[in-house]
């Protein structure tokens, strides 16, 4: 009963700490200067700079007068606090408020046009991720020493000092036709294909793959090296517990001793990222969707850091603090999954 207690703790406890994060979020974000009154002032200026120079004296005159409108309209105009509010409860965590570089569509409906690519990006990656890297590191646990953990260990480590942006750009420039005598397998940029519309199911699928293929394999190797060699040195401390050699005392088998025991145990440690379920589609690399062209999160946060949307900026940040705040809670709750001897008590 009191490990239950303590989830309901945490989980109320997410609600202060997602206001801390938003605030503070909220409050830089109105703090740096360029913002949108700032940014529709120069583009008034900037059409009307060719006329003559009486228009633009004309322009200058008015432009105090239009300053204090659009501080109205955009409600900067009211003290931090009451715009913190307003942003927090009448546009419901600031998902109705219209975008500010596209006036005629809300912070929500921008981001749901990004959700579907950033999910199957984060969902495929975080798949495949585990999918390689635990039977992987097992592997390398259980041939400890021998010639398959060295040389699984030397291409581990190399892929760990690659970056992703020099990977991507180096897979571009040998697999999608951009130097002349290379290969040309998969495209160059892009979600999919112009006529994906029209492609059957198959079609569709093998589309999907091939441009997939090279942006998934830049986002995995950042993660591939870290959670490989966890596995394997958790697994290597389970293995050289008592309780390990206890089961091999009474008789039991290895097998039993390591699948039976060691483990189930060896994946706590592991269970640290599948909160990470929950912000997949956050997880996008700014960098990496820039360099194939995806329209994913990643991108439309940096367009929206760098357009001073702060209307966009805010959603994601909101969707992705209450997703982090459950994604841990979620994370504790594995660990009791995997072993109901953990508890939570103070």
């Amino acid at each position: 009963m009191q490990r239950w207690d303590y989830f309901v703790r945490r989980l109320l406890l997410t609600i202060p700490t997602f206001v801390g994060i938003t605030f503070l979020c909220f409050g830089v974000a109105h703090l740096v200067p360029g913002g949108p009154v700032e940014q529709r002032l120069a583009e008034l200026k900037g059409a009307e700079g060719g006329e003559s120079g009486t228009r633009t004296k004309n322009v200058a005159a008015i432009s105090e007068e239009y300053r204090q409108a659009l501080v109205k309209h955009f409600g900067f105009d009211l003290p931090l606090h009451k715009r913190y509010w307003r942003w927090l409860w009448t546009n419901r965590l600031g998902l109705r408020m219209e975008s500010y570089t596209y006036p005629n569509k809300t912070a929500w409906e921008r981001i749901r046009e990004r959700l579907p690519v950033s999910l199957t990006f984060g969902l495929t990656g975080l798949f495949l991720t585990y999918l390689v890297c635990i039977p992987l590191g097992i592997a390398k646990a259980l041939r400890h020493g021998r010639p398959f953990d060295l040389v699984s260990s030397a291409v581990v480590f190399v892929g760990f000092a690659i970056q992703p942006v020099a990977l991507g750009m180096l897979l571009k420039a040998l697999f999608c036709g951009t130097v002349d005598g290379l290969w040309d397998i998969f495209p160059l940029s892009g979600f999919h294909s112009e006529g994906f519309a029209s492609l059957s199911l198959a079609g569709k699928a093998h589309d999907l793959f091939m441009h997939m293929f090279l942006p998934i394999l830049c986002y995995m190797i950042g993660h591939f090296a870290v959670l490989t060699i966890l596995m394997k040195n958790s697994l290597l401390e389970q293995i050289s517990q008592d309780y390990v050699r206890t089961v091999l005392a009474k008789g039991g088998s290895s097998r039993r001793a390591i699948w039976g025991h060691a483990f189930r145990n060896s994946l706590i440690p592991i269970a640290t990222g599948f909160g990470g379920v929950l912000t997949v589609m956050f997880a996008g690399a700014v960098i990496i969707e820039y360099m194939f062209e995806i329209n994913g999160m990643g991108r439309l946060s940096y367009e929206a850091v760098t357009q001073r949307d702060y209307a966009v900026f805010m959603g994601i940040v909101s969707l992705q603090s209450i997703l982090g705040l459950l994604g841990n809670i979620l994370s504790d709750l594995s660990y009791v999954l995997i072993d109901p001897r953990i508890s939570f008590d103070r």
